[in-house]
């Protein structure tokens, strides 16, 4: 069957909303129900599982014959021609300390290409969306990278994995080469609201390694769909990305470990 990408992000848009409301509704409570995957570090709250529930629902409504990838609940169907790549709610650890900036991170891909990306920050009001081949816009906005060339006038933005305390590969190396080099280094704790910045032109540049399908579909067509390009820098790590303009995107790649790619 064929859909209309636009009319899908149309959906999209308002189930992110929705998600975003439930987030809301909960956020600086007591009662979130935190519960630890990974590690300890990588935590997950009822209302992680409360608005992948809610937008499996409505996926599961109005396209059935689509597939869903989902961090919470994994992969259902998801050898569709149509796959949703959702991340109910990206920056858990932000979430459940109090911390503002959390977003949910909805991407659909079209026979492995992304076609869709919706990420909204309910706290902050800011909702990213971006359709292939139709732009990049906040808030109806339109997204352009930003346009510098220098690393000594860029703020870039890093994250690190869940498993830093048992694994010395844990980015502080990349960290400890690039940040003498930079203006400024931003760790916000929400990779897919990390790109959405990068395409805003808010952040300079962004990288990071050890990421999931989930942190990134949606936000990586937000990056490419404003003019910026994503580089993968090394194969052994999960995904591993560098984000930004090409000028700024080749001088952040020689700093950076790149394991046994």
């Amino acid at each position: 069957m064929n859909y209309d990408p636009e009319q899908i992000a149309v959906n999209a848009t308002e189930w992110a909303r929705r998600a975003g409301q439930i987030q809301l509704d909960a956020f600086r409570s007591a009662d979130l129900g935190i519960e630890t995957k990974s590690s300890v570090h990588d935590v997950v709250t009822r209302v992680d599982k409360a608005c992948e529930s809610y937008l499996i629902e409505k996926i599961n409504s109005y396209y059935p014959d689509h597939g869903v990838l989902g961090e919470e609940t994994g992969a259902h169907a998801v050898d569709a021609d149509w796959v949703w790549v959702i991340d109910p709610l990206d920056g858990t650890n932000n979430y459940s300390q109090g911390l503002p900036i959390f977003c949910v991170s909805i991407g659909l891909q079209y026979k492995g290409e992304t076609v869709v990306g919706v990420v909204f920050a309910p706290y902050i009001h800011e909702m990213f969306t971006a359709v292939k081949g139709k732009g990049a816009f906040l808030n109806g906005k339109p997204l352009q990278i930003g346009a510098k060339t220098e690393l000594n006038q860029s703020v870039l933005g890093t994250g690190f994995p869940y498993d830093k305390d048992v694994n010395p590969d844990n980015n502080t190396d990349n960290v400890g080469r690039l940040l003498p080099q930079i203006r400024g280094l931003r760790r916000m704790g929400a990779a897919a609201y990390d790109l959405c910045c990068v395409a805003a032109g808010f952040l300079d540049g962004y990288w990071e390694f050890n990421l999931q399908p989930w942190d990134v579909c949606a936000a990586n067509l937000m990056v490419t769909e404003a003019g910026g390009i994503i580089v993968p820098f090394r194969n052994d790590r999960g995904i591993a990305l560098v984000a930004g303009n090409q000028t700024i995107v080749d001088k952040i790649l020689p700093n950076l470990s790149v394991g046994s790619l």
